[in-house]
């Protein structure tokens, strides 16, 4: 059952990350503050706490798919190049859900 558990808990953070460089990529300037990402995710039932929300902005960080600033207790996520990458499908960036392809292509 703990293998289970973790699997989901791992296919969560995947999935998360993905909706979080997606809800970027919408944005006119590609930046998003932490707390605007929580409603975000909760559209798609991942309801988690900022803090659990900063770790997979921090993830993201290390794997160099989005920049980070502080301001406030707030994280502002700024969309890398590397992140469009990925969400072009031109790379794959371990831990990010791969984004499915578009119908007919």
């Amino acid at each position: 059952m703990t293998e289970l558990a973790t699997d989901f808990a791992r296919l969560v953070k995947e999935e998360a990350r993905l909706i979080i460089l997606r809800a970027l990529a919408e944005q006119a300037n590609e930046s998003l503050a932490s707390s605007l990402i929580e409603p975000v995710l909760a559209r798609f039932a991942i309801h988690q706490p900022r803090p659990w929300i900063h770790q997979q902005l921090e993830y993201l960080q290390m794997m160099d798919a989005v920049t980070l600033t502080a301001a406030g207790t707030v994280q502002i996520a700024t969309l890398t190049e590397h992140g469009h990458r990925h969400l072009q499908r031109h790379i794959a960036i371990e831990g990010v859900k791969r984004p499915s392809r578009a119908i007919g292509a």
